[in-house]
C-alpha cells in the first residue's frame, strides 16, 4: 500500500513509497484513512527541524490529523465496519509518569511518550492503518467531510477546559475572549468561544482572503490592529500564533484576573526588548495567568467532536481550502496565501458511471 514517509531530519526527504500492511500487533482496529490535515507540524518534519522514526527504522509515515473508516473491528469494540473514525495521537510513555497511568498522557512529565505520525509511531498518512481500539474516537456520519478537523478541535478543546479551570479559582463571569491569529486553530477556538456565547475577537494581520469573512461568519469581530487595540481589557486571551511580540503584547492587555492561554510555539530566533519588571508587577497585581498548553486526550477528542457536530458544517468545510490527492500531496503541503487548512485526500475517486446504450 502507498504511504507519505520521511527520513526524519533530513530535508527534502519525503517521498510516497510503497511500504508493507499494518502488522496487527500495531491495533486490532483496522482503519481506510480517508484523509490526513496538514499543519505547520508536518511541514517542520519534512524541513528536516524535528521528528523521529520508529525504533530501528529509518523513515516515518506522515500525517497526525486523520480520519478514516473501519475496515475491521475486535468484538466488544463498541466498533463496526463502516464506523467515521479517527485516531488520537499521543500514547503514554512506558514507565508511565503520574500524569500518563492515569490516562492524563497529554500531560506527560518525563517526555518519554510517543506520537503518531511525529515521535517513534508511524503516522496515518498511509491507505490503511491499525490503531488500539483504546485510542480510536467515532464519529457522527454527517462528519464525513470534515471530520479531518477533529484533531486541531481537540487542541482548542482541551485549551478551553484549562481556562475554565483556572477561571474556578475565584468569582469568574467572562465576557469576551480574544483569538490571536486566524489560521485553523485561531478559528476553531473563536468557534468554541461563540459555542460558550462569549463576544469573540479575532485578530490576524491580513484584510482580504478567507479569514475575515469567515470570522465575521462566525458571529465574531475581527481585528488586523494592535493587541491591545482589539479588544482592551478583554478577559481571556488565546494566543495561537507564537509570534513573541504577540505573546508579550498578549500578557499587557487582559482585564485584571485575566488568562492568557498560548498555544502557538516560537521559533526562538528573535530577540525582543521588554520590560519584565513591569509586566511581572502588573502580573502579579492583577491576579493575571499566562500558561501554555499542547495535545489533548481522549476526553478532548470527544469534546471536539460534539463541538463540530454542533457546528455548522458549511462554515466548517470553508475552513479546508484545498484538497489534495495522495500522489500530489505536496500541493497540500506548500500552503499558499489563501489557505486555511490543507487536506490531503486518501479516499479513492468515484467510480465513472456506467455508459448509457
Amino acid at each position: 500500500m502507498r504511504a507519505l514517509t520521511v527520513h526524519p531530519g533530513v530535508p527534502g526527504s519525503a517521498r510516497i513509497e510503497e511500504i508493507a500492511e499494518p502488522h496487527a500487533s500495531a491495533g486490532s482496529v483496522l482503519v481506510k484513512v480517508l484523509a490526513v490535515g496538514v499543519c505547520g507540524t508536518d511541514r517542520e518534519i519534512i524541513e528536516g527541524s524535528y521528528g523521529a522514526a520508529p525504533a530501528g527504522e529509518e523513515r516515518l509515515v506522515l500525517g497526525h490529523e486523520s480520519l478514516g473508516r473501519v475496515l475491521e473491528a475486535p468484538p466488544g469494540a463498541e466498533l463496526a465496519a463502516g464506523d467515521l473514525v479517527v485516531g488520537i495521537v499521543r500514547r503514554p510513555d512506558p514507565v508511565p509518569c503520574a500524569c500518563c497511568a492515569i490516562g492524563e498522557w497529554d500531560m506527560c512529565r518525563n517526555g518519554r511518550y510517543t506520537e503518531r505520525g511525529i515521535k517513534a509511531l508511524h503516522g496515518y498518512c498511509a491507505e490503511r492503518v491499525r490503531i488500539e481500539p483504546e485510542f480510536v474516537v467515532s464519529l457522527p456520519p454527517h462528519l464525513d467531510r470534515i471530520g479531518v478537523l477533529v484533531e486541531p478541535t481537540s487542541v482548542v478543546a482541551k485549551a478551553w477546559e484549562q481556562i475554565e479551570r483556572i477561571g474556578r479559582r475565584a468569582a469568574w463571569f467572562p465576557r469576551s475572549v480574544l483569538v490571536i491569529g486566524a489560521g485553523p486553530i485561531g478559528l476553531l477556538a473563536a468557534l468554541l468561544g461563540v459555542q460558550r456565547g462569549l463576544s469573540v475577537h479575532v485578530l490576524d494581520r491580513v484584510t482580504s482572503g478567507p479569514k475575515p469573512q469567515l470570522v465575521r461568519d462566525l458571529g465574531a469581530t475581527y481585528h488586523a490592529g494592535a493587541v491591545n487595540e482589539a479588544c482592551p481589557g478583554v478577559d481571556i486571551i488565546l494566543e495561537c500564533t507564537g509570534v513573541g511580540q504577540l505573546v508579550f503584547d498578549a500578557m499587557r492587555s487582559t482585564s485584571p484576573g485575566g488568562i492568557v492561554c498560548l498555544t502557538g510555539i516560537s521559533s526562538g530566533q528573535r530577540l525582543l526588548e521588554a520590560n519584565i519588571a513591569a509586566l511581572n508587577r502588573s502580573l502579579v497585581l492583577e491576579n493575571d495567568v499566562v500558561f501554555g498548553t499542547v495535545n489533548a486526550n481522549r476526553r478532548h477528542y470527544e469534546e471536539a467532536v460534539g463541538a463540530l457536530a454542533r457546528a455548522d458544517s458549511a462554515w466548517l468545510e470553508r475552513l479546508i481550502t484545498r484538497r489534495a490527492p495522495l500522489e500530489r500531496w505536496r500541493e497540500a503541503i506548500d500552503r499558499g496565501p489563501e489557505d486555511v487548512k490543507t487536506v490531503i485526500d486518501l479516499s479513492p475517486p468515484p467510480s465513472p458511471a456506467p455508459l448509457s446504450r
